[in-house]
């Protein structure tokens, strides 16, 4: 049998590739009225325990609290009810 049938296969790794914290809308339910929601608040209270590569904010869920949002990427449903909800959306990179 030859050898490359006798070896393993190995799989394939994207050196570039990123990895984001992701939290949808269903998960700003946690926080009180009028909180910045941002990378280096997740950190401090513990909520996440590494960043990664950044925040991504996806729509699943509702929401009722006025919150205030900074992300590295939000989607346009979840801006939509974050907006609805009175909260405002900032996009950093």
């Amino acid at each position: 049998m030859p050898l490359y049938r006798r070896l393993p296969k190995r799989g394939f790794f994207n050196k570039f590739s990123k990895s984001y914290v992701v939290l949808n809308v269903r998960d700003l339910e946690l926080f009180e009225d009028g909180t910045l929601v941002s990378p280096e608040f997740l950190l401090e209270t513990g909520y996440v325990k590494s960043m990664k590569d950044g925040l991504r904010i996806l729509g699943a869920g509702e929401l009722t609290r006025k919150v205030s949002v900074k992300a590295h990427h939000v989607t346009d449903s979840a801006r939509k009810k974050i907006e609805a909800a009175g909260g405002s959306v900032e996009v950093v990179s």
